[in-house]
């Protein structure tokens, strides 16, 4: 894909990945950026960042506050974006949410997961691919995690999430990849957010005992996999790894898993 001079919107553009993401694009790609994030003033911040730092000239980007969950809210931020700026090209999901806990947390919680997690893809896609077919070209990227690969320790509504989203971007990646829709799904490990920065969680403790990164190198990872038009992105190249091994010999897995939790508790 061609970067320069596309309009791309990036959600949970306040902070972490989102906002790297969104500076990446706009000053090291030369793309049109729209930051978005339920923070509205977070949003702004970073479209203020980008322009404090952009050469003359450049395509001012848009700031959107933005319940990513709400469809009503989204389909006003597209048609927006589309009078204003142009065709959306590249539609960045990066908002997320984490909540720790299991199976006992209660349903109010788990649905609010589910809608920002997964549903906000849905919302997306499901008035972003017509316009993409239609146009014969069109770029989704899906923030999952390489829990949406592997598994979350401590937090079984964010395990489960991802793992749906990472099915919904290899399904809409196989129904319309001869459309022109291009698709890639985005799994870092640990990636220094403000969603990693509590010490008390086992799956913080979890991504800190396999390494983390930061935000800037992930964005980094993600310019050069969208110009390649890579399905899957990995800033941590290990996952790759990993995964392999789930599949090749689940049960062996789930002990090492089990043996991980167990480590990191007596610790």
């Amino acid at each position: 894909m061609e970067l320069e001079g596309v309009v791309a919107v990036v959600t949970g553009a306040a902070s972490g990945i989102g906002r790297a993401l969104a500076r990446a694009l706009a000053l090291d790609a030369g793309a049109v950026v729209v930051a978005a994030d339920i923070d509205a003033d977070g949003a702004e911040a970073t479209v203020a960042g980008i322009a404090a730092e952009a050469p003359e000239g450049a395509t001012p980007g848009l700031a959107a506050g933005i319940d990513v969950s709400d469809e009503a809210a989204v389909v006003a931020l597209i048609e927006r974006v589309e009078q204003s700026l142009g065709p959306i090209e590249l539609w960045c999901g990066n908002a997320g949410i984490s909540r720790m806990g299991g199976v006992e947390r209660p349903n109010e919680e788990w649905n609010q997961v589910w809608d920002v997690n997964l549903m906000a893809h849905v919302i997306a896609c499901r008035h972003l691919v017509p316009r993409w077919v239609e146009r014969g070209s069109g770029h989704l990227l899906v923030t999952a995690s390489a829990a949406g690969l592997l598994t979350g320790l401590g937090t079984a509504s964010y395990a489960v999430t991802k793992h749906a989203a990472v099915a919904l971007a290899e399904w809409i990646a196989i129904t319309h990849g001869d459309d022109g829709v291009r698709v890639s799904c985005l799994c870092p490990q640990g990636v220094r957010t403000p969603m990693t920065e509590s010490d008390a969680l086992l799956g913080v403790a979890q991504v800190e005992a396999l390494g983390m990164i930061e935000p800037e190198e992930v964005a980094a990872e993600t310019l050069e996999a969208l110009r390649e038009d890579r399905f899957l992105i990995l800033p941590h190249p290990e996952v790759a790894t990993y995964e392999q091994r789930r599949a090749g010999d689940r049960q062996r897995w789930l002990r090492g898993m089990q043996r991980m939790q167990r480590d990191l508790l007596d610790s």
